[in-house]
C-alpha cells in the first residue's frame, strides 16, 4: 500500500469532508482515506496497481471541490 496527501481546496464544513471521504473510499483500491478540513487535505492510502492520483483527484473534483498541486 501507498500513501498520498492530496491539497482539497473548497471545503467550508464537516459535511464537506464526509462528502470528500466517502468519495475517495468509494474508489477500487482506496484502502483508507483521513480527510481533514484544515488544513484541507486528504491522506489515503491506496493499492497503487488499481487506483491512481489522476483518478483520486478527479472524483474529488467530480464530487464539486478543487485540489491544489
Amino acid at each position: 500500500m501507498n500513501e498520498i496527501v492530496i491539497a482539497v481546496t473548497g471545503m467550508t464544513c464537516g459535511g464537506c469532508v464526509n462528502s470528500v471521504h466517502k468519495v475517495l473510499t468509494a474508489l477500487p483500491g482506496v484502502q483508507d482515506a483521513e480527510v481533514v478540513l484544515t488544513p484541507g487535505q486528504a491522506r489515503v492510502t491506496y493499492d497503487p496497481s488499481r487506483v491512481d492520483r489522476a483518478t483520486m483527484v478527479q472524483a474529488i473534483v467530480d464530487a464539486g471541490f478543487g485540489v491544489a498541486d
